[in-house]
């Protein structure tokens, strides 16, 4: 059942080659580019200070993007949340790694599994 698109399924362990390279490039750019400005929130800038050194003022996690105001103003309960958010991911990776196991098992898509 495709709702009147015709779409192919394949297994995720496959879908990356089948993206566009015009697609992949600013893709990848961008999250270089967020990497390299988490990392100079956050690193000592080599010759400034021995290498791989934290900034005082840095708080692991904390790149001070809060739009919505939800982080806690409290240190306890941020980091409270922190490990709450770290839990979900690393369940969700969990979940994500069992479905590419699945699809590999039987070489089948996610979607083909579940009847789709």
């Amino acid at each position: 059942m495709t709702y009147g698109m015709n779409v192919h399924h394949t297994i995720a362990n496959n879908q990356l080659a089948e993206i566009p390279g015009t697609i992949l490039f600013p893709f990848f750019l961008a999250i270089n580019i967020t990497e390299a400005l988490r990392a100079s929130l956050g690193w000592v800038e080599p010759g400034l200070g021995p290498l791989f050194t934290l900034r005082e003022s840095y708080y692991p996690g904390d790149i001070r993007f809060d739009p919505f105001g939800l982080r806690p103003k409290d240190a306890k309960e941020y980091e409270n949340m922190q490990n709450k958010e770290l839990n979900n991911g690393r369940l969700a990776m969990i979940a994500a790694a069992g479905m590419c196991v699945q699809e590999q098992i039987n070489g089948k898509g996610i979607l083909e599994n579940l009847g789709f």
